[in-house]
């Protein structure tokens, strides 16, 4: 109950914030307009002066303009972030909830059906809903890991646990923990970790890269759904691609793509979920000193890059 009062008060502030920039804007229009009639009398105080007390009064009232000017654009620069900010939040916080309401009502129906005993005497049905209460249990592990990871990200609390090894092992984890998200058949989904040089990396931080890279990949391909992880040496760098047969990504948008909450929007609508996947990605890499690249091609699908130097010694 308390948690569900909180999120109510929580949109209450974020629409009292959206509302304020009616009055806000009334009030910097407010100052703009005496602004506008002193600086006139100043600049007529000058052309006119025949005394230093005409030259005096021209230069204050120009001095006081330029302070009630720079006061409003002050007052509209903030009432834009505010806004802004406002909007992102509320944006972030309906698309988590309408994500998570589809794996909790899907694990409550399946955990009822269970509980209720109609299925008991078919092992058979009772493993697939076993199977679903896990996999929707997974994408649900995914959705909070990347919210955590935001946050930690935003406020520059994201500590790293470098080690020195091989990205094979992180490659094939994320790959079975990836493929335990779908039904099977849903996805062929192909794996190859050809790579033997030594990188420095955080493998938590690895493994939460490689899986927001296959959520993307999962969530804007259509029905026949093809993604490819692979991990090779190219270079003396180490190389790590997923790719897909998806929608592909518009030579515009490949730009803004890893900045927060901005999704790609297909046939006129934006795929689920909070738009901070790549952005996570972008944050994470960098922090590894490693980088991250697109090449896509509208309705050929999208191959996401991420390279690190290979490196020596331990950790």
């Amino acid at each position: 109950m308390s948690g569900s009062g909180s999120y109510r008060a929580r949109i209450r502030r974020l629409q009292h914030s959206l509302r304020l920039g009616g009055p806000i804007a009334v009030l910097a229009a407010a100052v703009l307009f005496p602004a506008v009639l002193i600086a006139t009398v100043g600049i007529v105080a000058l052309a006119l002066w025949e005394s230093p007390k005409d030259l005096v009064l021209g230069v204050l009232a120009l001095a006081l303009s330029a302070a009630a000017v720079s006061g409003a654009i002050i007052v509209v620069v903030l009432l834009g972030r505010r806004a802004r900010l406002a909007r992102l939040q509320s944006d972030l916080l309906g698309n988590v909830s309408h994500e998570l309401k589809t794996p909790l009502a899907a694990i409550r129906m399946y955990a009822e059906t269970l509980q209720s005993g109609a299925v008991a005497n078919d092992p058979k049905l009772v493993q697939e809903c076993l199977d679903v209460i896990v996999r929707e249990t997974e994408w649900l592990q995914s959705m909070i890991e990347r919210l955590l990871t935001w946050r930690a990200a935003a406020r520059d609390r994201a500590a790293l646990d470098l080690v020195c090894e091989p990205v094979s092992g992180a490659v094939q984890d994320v790959a079975r923990r990836f493929s335990r998200m779908f039904r099977p058949g849903e996805v062929e989904l192909t794996v190859s970790a050809e790579t033997a040089l030594p990188v420095r990396h955080d493998r938590t931080a690895l493994e939460s890269v490689l899986l927001n890279l296959l959520v993307n990949a999962y969530k804007y391909t259509g029905k026949d759904k093809r993604i490819a992880l692979g991990a090779t040496d190219r270079d003396g760098r180490v190389e790590i691609a997923v790719a897909d047969n998806g929608i592909g990504i518009p030579l515009e948008e490949q730009g803004r793509i890893f900045e927060p909450f901005h999704r790609v929007e297909s046939n006129g609508s934006a795929a689920g979920g909070a738009g901070l996947g790549l952005a996570i990605v972008d944050v994470t890499v960098r922090a590894m000193r490693g980088t991250v690249r697109v090449e896509s091609q509208v309705g050929r699908g999208s191959t996401f890059t991420v390279s690190f130097p290979a490196a020596g010694g331990g950790k």
